[in-house]
C-alpha cells in the first residue's frame, strides 16, 4: 500500500510538473500564435496612397489612405492577424469606386513597420491613424470603423475612445481568451492570455450602428461568436454566408458582400 502510494504521488507530480511546463509554454508562445505577423518583402513606396505615421520612439506603421470625396465617408480598416497592409488593396479600390474614402493601418511588426506587435501597441497605432485622419477634416461623424478577424477587436475599442459612426465586423470573436479557450480547453487561458481583445465586454456600451459578417462554416471563429456579439451590441445587424469559411467570407460572393459593407457604410441599413 506504502509502494502504491508513493508510485501515485510520483505520477501526480509528474503530471502536475508537465502541467505547469505547459502553462509556461503557452504563455512565452502565445504573441507568435495570436500575431504570426507576416513582412512585406520591401519598404512601400512614400506615393500612391501609401504613407508613415509615426509612433512613439522610433516607431512608425505604414498606412494606405485614399482620400474621400469632400462631405462623404471614410472607412478605416483594420485587417487579421494574418495578413498585412499589402493584402488591403482590393478592398481599398473596391470601397473607393463607391465613393468611399479608405485608411487600412498597418500593425507593430507587421508588412515593413518595425517593433512587435501587442494589444496595446496596435492600438496605439490604431489611434494615432485616426488621429491623424481628424487633423486632415475627417470627423468621426464621418468615420467608419471596419475590422477583420482580428481586427475586429481593434475596430470595437477605437469605437468605444469615440472615433467613428458606424461600425463593420468581418468574422469578429467574443475575445481571444474565449478564442483560446476553444483550441486549449485544458489551459486556464483566461489566467494566461495578456492580449484580450474583449469585444463581449465592451459592446453594450457601443450605441452605433453595427454590421456583422460571419461565415456559417467558419471553424477557425465560430459563427455562434458572431450570433452572440449580435445580441451584445444594442443595435447590430448581422448577416451569415452560407457555405462561407473564415478566410473566404468577403471573397466567396464575389463583390456582393463588400458591396453590402460599402452601402452601410454609405448610411444605408
Amino acid at each position: 500500500m506504502l509502494r502504491l502510494r508513493r508510485m501515485l504521488t510520483l505520477l501526480l507530480s509528474v503530471f502536475a510538473t508537465l502541467y505547469v511546463v505547459l502553462c509556461v509554454a503557452a504563455f512565452a508562445l502565445q504573441r507568435p500564435m495570436l500575431f504570426p505577423a507576416p513582412r512585406a518583402a520591401i519598404d512601400l513606396p512614400k506615393s500612391q496612397g501609401f504613407g508613415r505615421l509615426p509612433l512613439s520612439g522610433d516607431l512608425y506603421v505604414d498606412t494606405y489612405h485614399l482620400p474621400a470625396p469632400p462631405g462623404a465617408p471614410t472607412v478605416v480598416h483594420f485587417h487579421g492577424n494574418g495578413e498585412q497592409l499589402l493584402d488591403q488593396l482590393d478592398l481599398g479600390a473596391r470601397m473607393h469606386t463607391w465613393g468611399l474614402g479608405f485608411l487600412a493601418v498597418e500593425y507593430p511588426g507587421y508588412g515593413a513597420s518595425p517593433g512587435s506587435p501587442t494589444e496595446d501597441g496596435i492600438y496605439a497605432a490604431a489611434d494615432a491613424a485616426l488621429a491623424w485622419l481628424r487633423a486632415q477634416g475627417v470627423p468621426p461623424e464621418r468615420t467608419v470603423l471596419s475590422g477583420r478577424s482580428l481586427g475586429t477587436g481593434v475596430a470595437v475599442e477605437m469605437a468605444r475612445r469615440g472615433y467613428g459612426s458606424r461600425v463593420m465586423l468581418v468574422s469578429p470573436y467574443t475575445s481571444i481568451p474565449a478564442m483560446a479557450g476553444l483550441s486549449f480547453p485544458f489551459l486556464p487561458t483566461r489566467l494566461l492570455v495578456r492580449d484580450r481583445f474583449d469585444t463581449f465586454s465592451k459592446a453594450p456600451e457601443l450605441k452605433l450602428p453595427v454590421l456583422i459578417i460571419h461565415g456559417e462554416e467558419d471553424t477557425l471563429i465560430p459563427v455562434a461568436m458572431g450570433r452572440t456579439l449580435g445580441t451584445r451590441f444594442p443595435h447590430a445587424t448581422v448577416e451569415t454566408v452560407a457555405g462561407a469559411g473564415h478566410n473566404d467570407v468577403l471573397e466567396r460572393s464575389g463583390p456582393a458582400r463588400v458591396d453590402r459593407m460599402a452601402a452601410f457604410a454609405l448610411g444605408g441599413p
